[in-house]
């Protein structure tokens, strides 16, 4: 995909929005347009927000998931990129489900709800999302409960996307960012979630190649 002069949409929570970096140029979504000349690079990041609905929604915009807010991204978009699942499992209140779940309030339900919606709004425009990069703390938070390790939230991504054929670029898988040793943390994502600037440049840079290559 030739890049220069598209406008793509940036549907996130707080790593797209920009916490973790110095200003919103050091974005990966800033870095990506001044790299390749987008025309537009719209960031629809918040922080805190889900891919899945909880169960009550109040005006905290923390509540607002990526379900509720899609509708408003413009729709004159011609690559859409998704990054989020993290909060759902960091949160520790959204059930994973499983991949027959339709109930929004679930992760999968979630999922297919999100796909569904831009494949119907974005029809014939690319659609892309990003599975989850490592952090600091990846296993269920309620005592030996694999079933919400972090890694679940991304083979959920994975597999959905893969039923409604949308790219997926794994961020969990590619990104060179590994939150669980101090090391990487003090490079990369001093707080253990959140990439910094050095961070928003690798991730730039794997997203330009992989959109390129669409």
């Amino acid at each position: 995909m030739e890049l220069q002069g598209k406008k793509i949409n940036f549907l996130g929570d707080s790593i797209t929005e920009g916490v973790g970096t110095s200003d919103s140029s050091k974005t990966y979504h800033a870095l990506l347009k001044e790299s390749v000349g987008l025309a537009a690079a719209r960031n629809y990041g918040k922080s805190g927000t889900k891919i899945a609905r909880l169960p009550v929604i109040t005006d905290d915009p923390f509540d607002k998931d990526f379900n509720l807010r899609a509708p408003d991204m413009d729709k004159d978009a011609d690559v859409v990129v998704v990054f989020g699942g993290t909060n759902d499992y960091g949160h520790g209140t959204i059930p994973l489900g499983d991949f027959d779940n339709r109930d929004i309030h679930t992760f999968y339900g979630g999922m297919h709800n999100l796909c569904q919606y831009l494949i119907k709004e974005y029809t014939g425009k690319t659609i892309v999302f990003m599975t989850p990069i490592h952090r600091m703390e990846e296993k269920a938070f309620a005592g030996n409960d694999k079933s919400r390790d972090l890694v679940c939230f991304v083979r959920a991504i994975r597999e959905v996307c893969e039923h409604y054929s949308i790219p997926v670029l794994d961020m969990y898988k590619e990104s060179g960012m590994y939150g669980n040793m101090q090391i990487w943390c003090d490079k990369y994502m001093p707080d253990g979630l959140h990439p910094n600037n050095l961070g928003h440049e690798i991730m730039a840079h794997k997203l330009q190649k992989f959109l390129e290559n669409l």
